[in-house]
């Protein structure tokens, strides 16, 4: 302190630095502190963009090795909305002509267990901007923004109440649309218009190629497993089938019965109408067989004139009504090859059942049996005239 003209106390200089010492201080003990907040911020996003990408990079594994199409589409429409902490997200799949629905049928995919799977026959269903796109043209970027229950009520049908933002990302191969993943979360920020997109349509890209490979190799299973003249099923399916029925059937405790079908005198028919005549024929017949059946059934052309049914939980006296339906389904009406031909035609049936308690053992053996037995009972049923159903083992 120094004293003034005045004989007052004034303060010193030393105490004006020391005063502006403290607040130097107090000013960079605030920026530090705000620096170390911001640090910690950036740190914190830091380790979640981190586990956000990790828990990606373990999804696009997770996809990438899905094996057939429930594999994949139930990881995609389960996994992907924890890890991008999401309130919805939904799979539209572009199926002109419902080919996909149709094979995914045939292989004995449950539609039921994924209601976020979503089918639509034309491109503009996916909700996209095409109507001046042409060959040229750019793909379409992701749709992004605030959720309108009339424009986005098709991409999330069983959504829950409360959504606000949305992303529509096509899914794209070659510059070829073949659907949409769509996501929603009722954070209204999540998805806007400004946001970039780079990182949904990696992650969709992902997807595209994920989806084609595997509806691919579903598309060659189907072909592997079909009969190509009549689109039945085929006997390497049937094989299969049959050992999967037995174990399902022992595990469950129901019957399970097995048809033997074959076209009477075809030989004649091929004769009378030729090779081509008979093929239409082999069609029909197949058509009529399938029209007695159920979804949960298996019906099959063993080779030739040859057919076989696997009817799932069925006792012997169940099936071999099913089996007189089918015969006299087969019998009622004459087939029509053109105006001026049309032709009778007639099927001799063998029936064996496989009931609970008789599926102990081998599974291989038990089919062969099986199988070997309705085989007797068909040849019981064309010894004894044609035309009818043999359901009892015949006599000693």
């Amino acid at each position: 302190m120094t004293q003034t003209a005045t004989g007052k106390l004034a303060p010193s200089k030393d105490t004006d630095y020391a005063a502006q010492d403290a607040e130097l201080v107090n000013k960079l003990a605030a920026e530090n502190q705000a620096l170390r907040a911001r640090m910690a911020y950036l740190l914190e996003q830091a380790e979640r963009n981190h586990s956000i990408m990790t828990r990606h990079q373990a999804f696009d594994l997770n996809i990438v090795s899905a094996g057939n199409f429930p594999d994949l589409v139930g990881t995609i429409l389960s996994v992907l909305p924890v890890i991008s902490e999401l309130d919805a997200v939904t799979l539209t799949l572009l199926d002109e002509g419902e080919d996909i629905r149709t094979v995914m049928l045939k292989l004995d995919v449950v539609f039921e267990d994924f209601p976020d799977l979503i089918f639509v026959e034309a491109l503009d269903a996916l909700g996209f901007d095409l109507s001046e796109r042409t060959a040229t043209s750019p793909p379409p970027k992701p749709l992004l923004g605030m959720f309108d229950a009339h424009r986005h009520g098709a991409a999330f049908p069983n959504a829950t109440t409360g959504l606000q933002s949305v992303a529509l990302v096509p899914l794209l191969r070659n510059k070829r649309i073949i659907g949409s993943l769509n996501l929603a979360s009722r954070d209204p920020t999540r998805f806007t218009p400004s946001l970039g997109t780079d990182f949904v349509e990696h992650m969709a890209s992902i997807v595209a190629i994920c989806l084609e490979n595997v509806i691919s190799n579903e598309m060659l299973k189907y072909i592997g497993l079909t009969d190509s003249l009549t689109g039945v099923y085929n006997r390497r399916y049937i094989d299969r089938r049959l050992l999967e029925e037995i174990a399902r059937a022992r595990r469950q405790a129901y019957p399970i019965s097995f048809m033997y079908i074959d076209v009477d005198h075809f030989k004649r028919v091929n004769d009378t109408v030729g090779h081509g005549g008979g093929d239409e024929v082999l069609r029909e017949v197949a058509s009529r067989i399938k029209n007695e059946l159920r979804a949960s059934d298996a019906l099959a052309r063993f080779g030739g004139e040859e057919f076989v049914v696997l009817l799932i939980d069925a006792p012997l006296d169940s099936a071999a009504f099913v089996a007189e339906r089918i015969r006299a389904g087969v019998a009622a009406t004459m087939i029509a090859l053109t105006p001026e031909l049309q032709v009778s035609v007639t099927v001799s049936i063998g029936v064996a059942a496989l009931h609970p308690g008789d599926a102990e053992g081998d599974p291989v053996a038990i089919a062969r049996a099986w199988v070997a037995a309705a085989d007797l009972r068909l040849y019981a049923a064309k010894e004894a005239g044609r035309n009818r159903v043999v359901s009892s083992a015949p006599a000693a």
